[in-house]
């Protein structure tokens, strides 16, 4: 039973605070920061010795810990080798994909908003684990695709290569992103 002016600690948080309230299984605790929360009382252990060893011995330690045991991840799907071959995102990097209207930019500008669309979502593929994204750059003199392979080699958990000939010819860089990379 946790009492006004006990110390506690929250079970699945790094906070700590003092009881200043309690209201059935609600309790209220003050943090070090002036912070009042509230927690219910099966989230929360009285940390300053209040709790007799009596009344430790009568808590049902296996179901507070059953509690806390998360249930198995579900095995992963086996995923064919077709399947996992193909492109999971493609980003067009032409201008006249990226701006309404690019009549007046310069090949500076052009140039600019390409390479900072190829790094954000590149980001974007990263933080959503999406492993394969093929960038479309088009032939031309070669000036975008010497800056993205720039812009990926400054990334190590990513591996770049010509994307696949016979679907976009040699305007295309595919970019493999590793998922587990420590």
């Amino acid at each position: 039973m946790i009492k006004i002016h006990d110390k506690v600690l929250v079970l699945d948080d790094a906070i700590s605070g003092e009881v200043i309230r309690v209201n059935g299984k609600r309790i209220t605790i003050k943090t070090p920061d002036d912070f009042e929360l509230d927690f219910f009382e099966n989230e929360l252990v009285v940390i300053d010795g209040s709790l007799t060893k009596n009344e430790m011995s009568r808590m049902n330690l296996s179901a507070v810990l059953s509690e806390k045991e998360q249930p198995k991840p579900a095995k992963s799907k086996r995923v064919k080798p077709k399947e996992r071959a193909q492109a999971a995102m493609e980003v067009d990097l032409h201008i006249h994909q990226l701006v309404p209207k690019s009549k007046y930019l310069s090949n500076f500008e052009i140039l600019t908003i390409q390479t900072e669309t190829a790094k954000r979502q590149l980001e974007f593929a990263i933080s959503k684990r999406i492993q394969r994204v093929v960038f479309i750059h088009g032939v031309g003199e070669g000036v975008l695709r010497t800056e993205l392979e720039y812009l990926f080699g400054r990334y190590d958990n990513v591996k770049f290569y010509d994307a696949d000939y016979q679907k976009y010819g040699r305007g295309a860089t595919e970019v493999y992103i590793y998922q587990n990379v420590k």
